[in-house]
Parts: structure tokens; C-alpha cells; sequence
């Protein structure tokens, strides 16, 4: 298991940057992809990035791609998202979140493959 807490999230206007920070509690942090999400109030939870385990590929919706930079730091227990050139519709909670199984080749994009799942950090990007 691993325990996740985001931070960074705020108040912005449009075009401005945010960088979430997600610190994780757990022996073996390393090995498991990792990725980041977002839900707006209606709306269904929405794949944002993921990571392998290394840190050696990423994936991005498309909406932020060119704009957001997903990386980690094995050895801080800590994954990143850079959000820059932010627009009102990235406005959302983001949370993010430990694959279920270890040592995925493939930055893992399906929210059903992640098992633990921080509480989420508010971004608000205004007019």
C-alpha cells in the first residue's frame, strides 16, 4: 500500500502555472506507476498523466499535452505535475494515484488500474 497526499493546488488566473506536489508513504514507492487525475463537480474523474515507475515514459490526455509535465523523484517518495499556460477548464480537483500492480511498462491511463488514491488538491484557474 501506498499513502498519498497532494499539495500545490490554488488560485490562478489564465495563463498562469501551478506545479502539485504528491508525497507517498510506502517501502517500495518505486516500483509502481503513478499517475494524476482530475474531476470537476458533474463531471466524470478524468485521466490528466501518468508515469512509469522509472520515470522513463509518460502519457498525457490530450488536452494537456504541450501544457502539463508529469515527473517523480524515486528518491524524495514524490510525483510532480507542472501545469502551465492553465486555462478555466483545467479548474478541478487533482488527485493522484498508485497503480494496483508493480512494475507496469506502460504509463498506466485507466483510472479501475489504480488501487490508492490521494484526497485531492483544489486548482482554480479564473478568467
Amino acid at each position: 500500500q501506498v499513502q498519498l497526499v497532494e499539495s500545490g493546488g490554488g488560485l490562478v488566473q489564465a495563463g498562469g502555472s501551478l506545479r502539485l506536489s504528491c508525497a507517498a508513504s510506502g517501502r517500495t514507492f518505486s516500483n509502481y506507476n503513478m499517475g494524476w487525475f482530475r474531476q470537476a463537480p458533474g463531471k466524470e474523474r478524468e485521466f490528466v498523466a501518468a508515469i512509469t515507475h522509472s520515470g522513463g515514459s509518460t502519457s498525457y490526455t490530450d488536452s494537456v499535452k504541450g501544457r502539463f509535465t508529469i515527473s517523480r523523484d524515486n528518491a524524495k517518495n514524490t510525483v510532480y505535475l507542472q501545469m502551465n499556460s492553465l486555462k478555466p477548464e483545467d479548474t478541478a480537483v487533482y488527485y493522484c494515484a498508485a497503480d494496483r500492480f508493480q512494475f507496469r511498462t506502460v504509463p498506466t491511463v485507466l483510472a479501475g488500474r489504480y488501487a490508492d488514491w490521494g484526497q485531492g488538491t483544489q486548482v482554480t484557474v479564473s478568467l
